[in-house]
């Protein structure tokens, strides 16, 4: 009777570590660890009634095309995930977010276009992670950045186009990567793996072609091959002009920074602009080739060329100019710092305001002087307003000038 009941003790207690659904089978590793196998058994859903204690789930080969938010709550202790070789399209934003202990996921070969990337925040203990042969157009930059221990990606077989600069760095254990296969629009968006390629130690797989299928001219030609000359990154060289010299302006000041950009492809011009009160940004022109201003942003003109005006400049217009030159290959700035003077003697002016600003030596910057892109921020254009009558050639007064011919004047004056 006594060993009756020690068998039957026993197995009370084996038996919820055992609990395996009817279609898996279920055993104990060697190494103690638990392991579920229900492959090849034409599922549809996760099954239900695993054990608490699995830490091997093998689910490939089946009909799962769905992965909910609790689809492995049972599972939370689970090291290894495979669900390669199904159906799945739709994975529900925290399907995998409480497997904290997951070193390997599988889900190669399905139909997955979109993925909860916040997911893998919490996989810190990722070793490898396969995701070829399904639908990925794309994926955010910092998709993989909490995969410290990330030593294998697969990301071939896709349908990826572009990958955005950044995407593989923070990936210190990284080892094995694999993006063949993959529809690569090779624009300068990509010129940054070339180089990336270049210098990493990461063994990248060519179990097929990297290829280019776009733009026509780089077509089916290596990623990795993407001419030098087409992608060169934006330099920018600031310059500030003093009132345009023979044209009736605005009786006040009116400051004049011109950005001059260079690189391929050749760069846009953005400008940010930081006050005591506001700060502001322009993503291009607002000046239309009519004269018409974005309401909106009319205090500062801004033209096609690269030149920015500001009208009746004023103390409140003191601050920060940053012009930004943006291409595909990357971003370069230089920024100036504006303030403005009341006197003949600027720097004397300007000291009495701000007495840290006696390092720079009250230096003025000048008509056609450019601004160091090395020292970008540090250097001050000191501009002042003497208030006086402009005089026109009949000896009249003219006190103020309408908009549009500030627009006139600026518009001769600078599309050459």
């Amino acid at each position: 009777m006594r060993p009756l009941l020690c068998c039957l003790g026993l197995a009370a207690l084996l038996g919820p570590c055992l609990a395996c659904p009817s279609t898996c089978s279920c055993s104990t590793k060697k190494n103690g660890r638990l392991l579920a196998e229900c492959a090849y058994k034409d599922l549809q859903e996760v099954p239900k009634g695993l054990s608490s204690n699995v830490t091997i789930l093998t689910l490939s080969a089946n009909r799962i095309s769905w992965l909910g938010q609790g689809s492995f709550a049972e599972v939370p202790e689970v090291q290894s995930l495979w669900l390669g070789y199904n159906q799945i399209g739709v994975v529900e934003p925290g399907a995998f977010a409480l497997l904290v202990h997951l070193k390997n996921l599988d889900l190669s070969h399905n139909k997955i276009a979109d993925f909860p990337w916040q997911d893998l925040r919490n996989l810190s203990g990722l070793q490898i992670l396969k995701m070829n042969n399904n639908r990925l157009a794309g994926l955010p930059w910092d998709a993989f950045h909490s995969l410290k221990d990330l030593r294998s990606l697969w990301l071939n077989d896709n349908e990826l186009t572009t990958l955005a600069e950044g995407t593989f760095d923070n990936l210190p254990s990284l080892s094995q990567l694999q993006i063949f296969n993959n529809p690569f629009n090779c624009s300068c968006k990509v010129f940054w793996l070339k180089k990336w390629t270049e210098n990493t130690s990461v063994s990248i797989t060519k179990g097929g072609s990297t290829l280019c299928v776009a733009p026509g001219r780089l077509k089916g030609r290596v990623v990795t091959d993407i001419p030098d000359h087409h992608c060169i990154a934006p330099s920018v060289q600031l310059t500030y002009l003093s009132n345009l010299d023979n044209t009736v302006m605005y009786d006040g000041l009116t400051l004049t920074l011109h950005c001059s950009v260079a690189g391929s492809p050749l760069p846009e011009i953005r400008w940010k602009i930081q006050t005591s009160s506001r700060h502001i940004e322009i993503n291009g022109p607002n000046v239309a080739r009519d004269g018409n201003v974005k309401q909106s942003q009319e205090r500062f003109l801004v033209f096609k060329n690269g030149t920015m005006a500001i009208p009746n400049f004023s103390k409140e217009d003191e601050g920060i100019y940053t012009c930004l030159a943006v291409n595909d290959v990357g971003t370069r700035d230089v920024s100036v710092n504006v303030a403005l003077a009341g006197s003949e003697n600027p720097a004397e002016d300007l000291l009495q305001d701000d007495p840290q600003a006696s390092h720079l030596g009250g230096r003025s910057c000048y008509k056609g002087d450019e601004m160091d892109p090395s020292g970008a921020g540090e250097k001050l254009v000191i501009v002042y307003h003497m208030p006086r009558e402009s005089k026109s050639r009949a000896g009249g007064v003219v006190s103020q000038v309408h908009l549009g011919t500030l627009l006139l004047a600026l518009g001769i004056a600078l599309c050459c």
